[in-house]
């Protein structure tokens, strides 16, 4: 018989797998990762902006001809804000509601427009002291202040 033994090499192991590049799988799912990510910032970014969309709204279709009524709706809708986005601020009343009101934004209200917003929704409709004036500067305030706040 021949002897072949010298002629056989030893076993060799393959070279171990390396880290990079990675396989084509995770750069399916890094890109899908990223992609996701800015679809959850799109979508709440959305929200965001449909809610002031929705918050603008409500305040154009007010009537404007009852000035008490549209005042005391605006309150509702502001307190509705708060609720949503200060909530620690939901059984603040009087002078502290203005205050706080005044504090998360620029603009600034009137006294008698103030005072407008803090006795609407306990006036009686029928005799009111305020004018068409004092509510379209409500209006102007409140545009303003959702649009900083929401």
């Amino acid at each position: 018989m021949n002897d072949n033994l010298p002629e056989l090499r030893d076993i060799h192991l393959p070279e171990s797998v390396s880290l990079w590049p990675p396989a084509y799988g995770w750069y399916v799912i890094i890109i899908a990762l990223i992609l996701l990510y800015f679809a959850h910032k799109l979508y709440h970014l959305w929200r965001l902006k449909s809610k002031k969309n929705y918050a603008l709204k409500l305040l154009s279709t007010l009537n404007t001809e009852e000035v008490i009524k549209s005042a005391s709706e605006i309150s509702t809708l502001l307190r509705r804000i708060c609720i949503y986005r200060y909530p620690e601020i939901v059984a603040v009343e009087g002078k502290e509601w203005l205050k706080f009101l005044q504090t998360k934004t620029k603009h600034k209200l009137s006294e008698s427009t103030a005072e407008l917003l803090e006795n609407a929704p306990y006036a009686n409709p029928k005799k009111t002291k305020y004018s068409q004036q004092n509510l379209q500067e409500l209006i102007s305030f409140t545009k303003i202040w959702i649009g900083e706040n929401l």
